[in-house]
């Protein structure tokens, strides 16, 4: 067990985390944030965020980015793990993590959120991800031209079925109650929609397909009365977007924490739990109102209140009340040149000045070269445009070199890295060898991220990885991995990263990142409606974000 005792330890990484890790790095207590997935929680997944005061049209991810960089200049620490249990009676309190990893605190704030309800209706877990979507920012251009049903009358749901109509032919809103159960402003965005159908009272029966959904059965709730939906035989499918409200993540601590029936965490004002210096914030506490601006307040009086209870009980204890020394913030002037540069890209570059700072920082670690093949086509644009973002990307580091081909001028390079389709790129060791590594599509926006990695795996020692891990990896028989992704997806880059990390261990695995918008043959072939989507051996679609142990179990099959 480490011997270090933090102040204050948040457990999760959304909004309602990140405000509790500004306010209290800003007193600063010593602080750490543990989030198993990705910082940002749920907002990461939000199109379009109108309603958070002070900010007209935010975007999630970019809304969590900067609460995190403000967390992290208060000095608030971050750990990447999920804490599997808890002791929280004792003065220190002590949280395992997945691997055994200990932490100890002398407060701790639960924040790990809430994960999207299912409703159960027979077909439901059979479609999902072949006609079933819950992420409408992730899946929403697959229904492009096609019919959409929205289900739900909560906020999420007017809010996607409004961003959904940018794809849809038509959206079609079903909702159970009589009507809506959001602000009424909210809710006329959607009622005043010349897109958007809406019918209340009325919940699903069954739905079904060959393979993609195509029928649906409805059934009004007052009356019992009927009605079927069946794609047009032109569209062969439809989308349906389950928003049917949320679970609390809080299993790990219903042994010590006091529940509600459904595991929301009933709190005092100051968010305080039935146990000292235990706290519960965010979407998992029992409230009226689960948005971002509550969220985010919650975390702030949390903070402010266990900055009271960690110095009450150093003074108890006799131990010396020290703070954490804040780094030095830049200047807002600074701040606002930043910016400035981020937005202002030259046309035809890829990457603004400071992002070109941030990866040559990352690459300047980079101790082998990285050779990136690159194949082109004068008949398909897409390949001149990857030539062009490769030879931007090989200017951040002396490493990494890239070579272009035309197609059909190598077929011994072409045999070797299994060309399927274009445009494709693929990673190559200092030893001219193939890492099993490569992109069918441009890795740009969010996939920007597994290039990185896969660059920095290939180049040096890379990510850190327990022995266990490791050693299963080696294990694993040989095996053909195609992740398809779209570029707007939030969680695609972490399944892609997994499954190349595991390709740069066992050269018996080959992993492809796919921009599903650019193969639209293959979603065909596949059914394919949701990602991200792993492709096993051109056989088994294994949908939805998965862990690394998750990812290993299912080759091991």
């Amino acid at each position: 067990m480490t011997e270090h005792i933090y102040d204050l330890a948040i457990i999760g990484g959304g909004s309602a985390a990140l405000s509790a890790g500004i306010y209290a790095g800003r007193s600063m207590m010593d602080t750490v944030i543990i989030e198993k997935d990705k910082i940002g929680g749920q907002a990461t997944t939000t199109s379009s965020i109108v309603n958070y005061p002070g900010i007209r049209n935010g975007q999630g991810p970019e809304m969590m980015n900067e609460m995190r960089l403000q967390a992290e200049e208060f000095g608030t620490e971050f750990k990447t793990d999920e804490i599997v249990s808890a002791e929280l009676n004792a003065d220190v309190k002590v949280l395992t993590g997945k691997n055994g990893q200990t932490y100890q605190a002398r407060a701790v704030m639960i924040a790990t959120g809430a994960s999207p309800n299912k409703i159960g209706f027979p077909g439901e877990q059979e479609f999902t991800g072949r006609g079933i979507g819950y992420c409408s920012t992730c899946d929403g251009e697959f229904f492009t031209g096609l019919d959409i049903f929205v289900l739900g009358g909560g906020f999420a749901a007017a809010e996607e079925a409004v961003f959904l109509t940018r794809f849809a032919k038509k959206v079609h809103m079903i909702i159970r109650e009589p009507d809506f159960t959001c602000a009424e402003m909210t809710a006329n965005l959607a009622k005043n929609h010349p897109n958007i159908d809406i019918t209340y009272n009325t919940e699903v029966k069954e739905i079904s397909g060959d393979g993609l959904l195509s029928k649906a059965i409805f059934v009004n709730n007052q009356t019992g009365e009927e009605t079927i939906f069946e794609a047009d035989p032109e569209d062969g499918s439809f989308g349906m977007f389950v928003f049917a409200g949320n679970k609390p993540n809080t299993a790990v601590f219903k042994d010590q924490v006091e529940m509600d029936p459904r595991g929301f965490i009933p709190t005092t004002e100051s968010m305080e739990t039935n146990l000292p210096g235990v706290y519960a914030i965010g979407d998992l506490r029992v409230k009226e109102l689960r948005q971002i601006v509550t969220a985010v307040a919650d975390g702030a009086i949390a903070a402010t209140k266990s900055e009271g209870f960690v110095n009450a009980q150093k003074e108890r204890l006799g131990v010396e009340i020290t703070h954490k020394e804040m780094p030095v913030s830049k200047p807002v002037e600074e701040k606002k040149e930043t910016a400035a540069a981020v937005s202002d890209v030259p046309a035809g570059k890829w990457f603004p000045a400071e992002m070109k700072a941030q990866l040559q920082g990352i690459f300047a670690k980079l101790t082998k070269q990285v050779t990136i093949k690159n194949i082109l086509d004068a008949s398909l644009p897409k390949t001149m445009e990857l030539s062009s973002f490769l030879a931007e990307f090989a200017e951040l580091s002396d490493k990494i070199v890239v070579e272009n081909s035309s197609r059909g001028d190598n077929p011994e390079l072409e045999s070797t890295i299994n060309l399927e389709r274009l445009p494709l790129a693929a990673l190559f060791n200092e030893a001219d060898e193939y890492t099993g590594i490569k992109f069918s599509g441009i890795p740009s926006g969010h996939e920007l991220n597994s290039l990185v990695l896969a660059v920095y795996n290939v180049g040096s020692d890379g990510q850190p990885i327990e022995a266990a891990q490791k050693e299963a990896i080696e294990k694993l028989p040989k095996a053909k991995i195609q992740i398809c992704v779209s570029l707007s997806c939030h969680y695609c880059p972490d399944v892609v990263a997994a499954c190349q990390r595991i390709a740069s261990l066992n050269p018996g695995i080959e992993a492809e990142m796919i921009d599903t918008a650019l193969f639209p043959e293959l979603k065909k072939e596949k059914k394919i409606m949701s990602v991200p989507a792993m492709i096993i051996n051109d056989e088994e679609v294994i949908f939805g974000a998965k862990s690394m142990d998750e990812i290993i179990s299912e080759l091991a099959k």
